[in-house]
């Protein structure tokens, strides 16, 4: 036993409805992108071809989700809002069923008896209902308050939320800044977006139209409305089956989707958009398999662009591991994603990946005395490069083994950090090019446009979601690409905090411009790079942690090949 704080003993009691209903609301739906995710599902299940998200500011205020559905009859509509109702397990005599053996196997994505208390719990919910009926139904919580009157509407389903989170103070001061948790939003629908291409969906953003898709049940339409013709037209469907054991147990597990180019990527896997049974959630094991059946396609550091479905029998994934559903535990998990990674390797071995792209030499600039600095490498002498990729120096008796890349992701990575102190190296772009954003990203790049300014990027807003970029940063001279303002959004838009934000934002700036794989470089360039390598605070490894430097001792050489050291001097 305890005591409370007017110091009274306090036992164990059964909170009252309401209390539990806020617990479980704050399990279920923490942030505005929440809420929308519950609703998209139940769009779905409900057999929905046109879903519209409307969302004024970051979501709190307003979320709207109206769908063409089957929509609900009054009765059902009001058990709807109630706790612990579902009309998603069991059939037509589903009061005879077992529900947790149907939970086991059910097929859909949601339990609309699960998410609708749970966000009115957290605000005012107002659902607006016809199941084809001659009148629809409205019914209202607010305040724990039900009401249910007559509506107009056409067959399908509208659910309004507002002031979300207005009741939790806590909950709401927990959430990111209005254009951030836009970003959450916008990337929830574009998952689904992705994912479920047989359904047209809108995404509608303080009266303007974000992205729209046709819902025609082509992947690359799908693509095209979220992202843009480059990444829709430089990638490849697919569809595999593959069979998958466990404990004697064999079955069909179906691979699809699309996969952009090698020649089309990005600095994360937050790119890669993975479902199991129709469900879009960003799972790791997925993302990792993809990654691998793409293979040494990819630029060392770079993920790529892609949509991968995952089907198997229900009973095959459980979608319950998680209160807010951002987990799915499959069965035979290893076998399946192998089964992935192996769809992906086929598909793209028969793909045509053919590119072309002009690499920039000129390292006049980009090798100039980084400070006065002594260098820890001033001694060093290089004496050679090996297949493009490594410089071999002799210094104090050592073999040194220098990584060009990685070595030059260094420079870079010190330069841009020092240049935000002061007046950033930038490179106009004339003309002005246009690169066309992600949702997420559109709205990263509003909020954060003062912090790309102050690492050398000038860009602008030109309407349905891309931006002119008129000025990009150079680094010694060497300038990134226009189309590197991605990464740079995807940095600041995933960093926990906005200084990791920032930090890994630099980090893959520093790699845009850096020597790649093959570039021969003559003698006194290789020697410039191990000079300003030296310079560097860390010269040791580059920004994302490899190495930069290996060392072969004499010794090492001396028992390899059984001969006596050599005496200098």
């Amino acid at each position: 036993m305890t005591e409370d704080s007017t110091g009274t003993e306090a036992g164990v009691r059964r909170l009252d409805d309401e209390t539990v209903a806020r617990i479980a609301a704050g399990e279920v739906v923490t942030r505005p992108e929440d809420a929308v995710v519950e609703l998209l599902e139940n769009a779905i299940d409900a057999g929905s071809t046109r879903v519209t998200v409307t969302v004024e500011g970051d979501g709190t205020d307003l979320l709207r989700v109206r769908d063409d559905g089957r929509g609900m009859s009054e009765s059902d509509a009001a058990l709807a809002v109630e706790r612990h109702t579902t009309s998603k397990l069991g059939g037509a005599d589903r009061a005879s069923s077992d529900p947790a053996d149907a939970l086991e196997t059910v097929e859909t994505l949601g339990f609309r008896g699960e998410a609708l208390p749970s966000i009115a719990a957290a605000g005012t919910l107002e659902l607006v209902t016809n199941d084809g009926g001659p009148r629809g139904t409205r019914v209202r919580v607010e305040g724990g308050e039900k009401t249910v009157t007559a509506a107009g509407r056409a067959r399908g389903t509208t659910v309004e939320v507002r002031d979300l989170f207005a009741e939790m103070p806590a909950r709401r001061r927990s959430l990111a800044s209005s254009r951030a948790e836009f970003a959450r939003v916008s990337d929830a629908v574009s998952r689904y977006a992705l994912v479920h291409p047989e359904v047209a969906f809108t995404l509608v953003h303080d009266g303007s139209e974000v992205f729209t898709t046709p819902g025609s049940g082509a992947d690359a339409d799908a693509v095209l409305g979220v992202y843009d013709r480059d990444v829709a037209g430089q990638s490849t469907t697919f569809e595999a089956e593959r069979t998958v054991e466990d404990d004697g147990e064999s079955v069909t597990v179906t691979v699809d989707g699309l996969l952009a180019y090698p020649s089309v990527t990005r600095a994360r896997r937050d790119h890669v958009y993975t479902a199991v049974n129709g469900r879009a959630f960003p799972s790791n094991a997925l993302r990792r398999a993809v990654v691998e059946g793409y293979g040494d396609l990819l630029p060392d550091g770079r993920a790529p662009v892609a949509v991968v479905r995952v089907s198997l029998p229900p009973s095959w994934a459980d979608h319950n591991v998680h209160p807010a559903k951002r987990e799915v535990r499959l069965r035979a998990g290893a076998a399946v994603t192998e089964a992935v990674r192996d769809a992906v390797a086929e598909a793209l071995a028969t793909a045509d990946l053919r590119r072309s792209g002009e690499l920039d030499l000129d390292l006049e600039r980009s090798l100039e005395p980084l400070s006065e600095t002594e260098s820890e490498f001033e001694d060093a002498t290089v004496i050679g490069q090996y297949r493009g990729l490594y410089l071999l120096c002799e210094s104090d008796g050592e073999l040194l083994v220098v990584d060009q890349h990685a070595a030059h992701e260094r420079v870079n990575y010190e330069r841009l950090r020092a240049a935000t102190e002061g007046a950033p190296d930038s490179a106009a772009v004339d003309p002005p090019a246009t690169v066309s954003l992600s949702p997420a990203l559109a709205a990263t790049a509003a909020e954060r446009r003062e912090e790309l300014a102050a690492l050398g990027y000038d860009i602008d807003p030109f309407g349905g979601g891309t931006v002119r970029v008129a000025a990009v940063p150079a680094p010694m001279g060497r300038a990134a690409s226009p189309e590197s303002v991605r990464d740079a959004l995807d940095a600041l838009a995933n960093g926990e905090t906005p200084d990791a934000g920032r930090e890994e934002m630099l980090k893959d700036l520093a790699c845009h411009p850096s020597l790649k794989a093959g570039e021969e470089l003559s003698d006194e360039d290789a020697a410039a790079l191990v000079e300003r390598l030296g310079e560097c605070e860390r010269p040791y490894a580059c920004p994302h942690g490899r190495p930069t430097v290996l060392t072969i001792d004499e010794e090492t050489l001396v028992r390899g090949f059984g001969r006596r050291a050599t005496r200098m001097g």
